[in-house]
């Protein structure tokens, strides 16, 4: 947006956001513009790095960058002075001005997103979603190997000598790819590049994994899936061996190199740990540190505070005959028309949402004075990505049908695999919704993500003989049941109380059926 130069011109300061309730600063990871570059209202101006999560900035005003107070890679508190931009409008011209994005639920019923499975579908649907469950649990999935580099860097002859910052030219892969905080880090202590990795993550990522492959192949001398060291990096003397270093970075997971070749004795064994990651013993150990990443240091302290809180739970079933055969009639017709599948989330999310409007004192947060109700209902719904699990948040839930929360859900699952996500996701959760069913769970204790007092576990749904009234008597049938249990904060409420809100989450769910609008 080109500035008319009648205008006359005002300086407007960017400030760091909060990235959720508990984080109380921020790592510049990338500026997406520079000094000089015209800026649109909205549009992503950096890329913020927290323990948990890397989120595009939206630029709060529209003009021209005109200066970058904090360089990439500096970590400055919450609310900091960031960047200087030059608008036309003298009602952005005030030093502190913060503007956040139009709000997410106005439009989500209309919103239009790109096919993506839904972040979390229970077991016993179709769609195989990301578990939702705050506490620290990662379905293994083993990642993808990384592809083979390209025919000219496989032909060329290894160079006599090299440097870790060699040009685009020697190196396969991407300088500017993106990655997540841990992975940044473990590049660093092992003296990597990204243009040294091949990522094999979604948009080229680089992962964890594409890393500690990297690091293994560089101390064995074989090839990175199938390329060879010499393609994936310049290549070294050969009279100078490839040395690991001494302190494994976190997530690395790598033993101490051997003097003697790869080929000589016996390879270290390898054992499947969390979330597909690998783990490579030490010659004849019987035991390995696992060095704690930045995002797992950050869950392991928001469960301990969460953990401080009292809880209490209460547990039912529910009958989900009804809202089983909906869906199975619906799905068909919906995948086609919208490109999206149908879970069962949003249905659980919707009953949540209004249950909550009738049980104010579990839509609030705990304060050291006391509960603080909230008006609005903000409910999180959990997504796994490559570290861990987050939380964000579908916004003004209540107000949203079952297709624009369905779509607030895939939304914000294809953005977690991109590692696009947005200021807007965190922060201002009022409830949770935990499916640990998609794990095949049926009886969990969920754990409070606090200071929210109320937090509920959608389990699998698994068919069970069940004594049905007729207007004959009772007979036995075969049910879809869910198990649903409710965590409950009980210095906010009580066991009374709780059990009221999921008798209000059960009897909606139970009353699904074909007059459920979904639109």
């Amino acid at each position: 947006m080109p500035l008319n130069p009648a205008e006359e011109l005002h300086v407007a300061k960017v400030t760091m956001p909060q990235l959720g309730e508990s984080v109380a600063e921020g790592t510049i990871g990338k500026w997406l513009k520079q000094p000089g570059d015209t800026v649109e209202k909205y549009e992503p101006l950096l890329e913020v790095i927290t323990d948990k999560v890397n989120a595009e900035v939206p630029s709060p005003f529209a003009g021209v960058l005109k200066e970058i107070l904090v360089e990439e890679g500096a970590t400055v508190p919450n609310n900091a002075e960031i960047a200087i931009i030059e608008t036309a409008d003298e009602s952005n011209g005030t030093s502190a001005a913060k503007t956040e994005p139009p709000p997410a639920a106005a439009a989500a019923d209309k919103q239009t997103v790109a096919p993506a499975e839904p972040a979390n579908g229970p077991a016993g649907s179709d769609e195989r979603p990301a578990p939702v469950q705050p506490t620290p649990v990662e379905p293994a999935a083993a990642p993808p190997s990384a592809p083979a580099a390209t025919t000219a860097a496989a032909a060329a002859p290894a160079a006599p000598t090299a440097t870790a910052t060699a040009t685009a030219t020697d190196v396969p892969g991407n300088p500017d790819a993106r990655m997540t905080p841990a992975v940044r880090r473990l590049l660093r202590e092992h003296g990597l590049t990204a243009a040294q990795i091949v990522g094999t993550g979604g948009g080229s990522r680089i992962t964890r994994d594409d890393v500690t492959n990297y690091v293994e192949s560089q101390r064995t001398g074989q090839p990175v899936g199938g390329q060879s060291a010499a393609a994936t990096e310049p290549a070294q003397p050969a009279a100078a061996p490839t040395a690991a270093p001494s302190t494994p970075a976190p997530g690395a997971l790598t033993a101490a190199p051997s003097a003697a070749p790869a080929s000589s004795g016996p390879a270290p064994a390898r054992v499947a740990a969390s979330g597909g990651t690998s783990i490579t013993f030490p010659d004849g150990a019987d035991e390995f540190l696992v060095p704690m990443t930045q995002m797992r240091k950050g869950i392991a302290a928001q469960m301990t505070k969460a953990l401080l809180a009292p809880h209490a739970y209460v547990q039912m079933e529910v009958d989900v005959t009804r809202l089983v055969a909906f869906r199975e009639r619906a799905k068909r017709d919906y995948q086609a028309k919208e490109g999206i599948g149908l879970s069962f989330v949003p249905f659980v999310v919707k009953a949540s949402a209004e249950a909550l409007k009738r049980n104010p004192t579990f839509n609030a947060i705990w304060t050291e004075q006391g509960l603080m109700a909230k008006r609005r209902v903000n409910v999180g719904v959990a997504v796994a990505v490559d570290e861990g699990l987050i939380v964000p948040v579908i916004r003004d839930a209540d107000q949203l049908s079952i297709h624009g929360l369905n779509l607030a859900i895939a939304d914000v699952a294809a953005r977690a695999k991109a590692g696009k996500f947005k200021i807007d996701d965190f922060g201002g959760g009022t409830f949770t919704v935990d499916n640990t069913g998609y794990l095949g769970t049926n009886l969990v204790m969920p754990i409070l993500n606090v200071p929210e007092v109320g937090i509920v576990t959608m389990e699998a749904i698994t068919k069970r003989p069940v004594v049905v009234s007729t207007p004959e008597g009772d007979v036995i049938a075969i049910r879809p049941i869910m198990n649903m249990v409710l965590g409950v904060d009980h210095r906010a409420n009580d066991g009374a109380g709780g059990a009221a809100l999921l008798r209000d989450i059960k009897a909606w769910l139970e009353a699904v059926g074909p007059d459920t609008p979904i639109y």
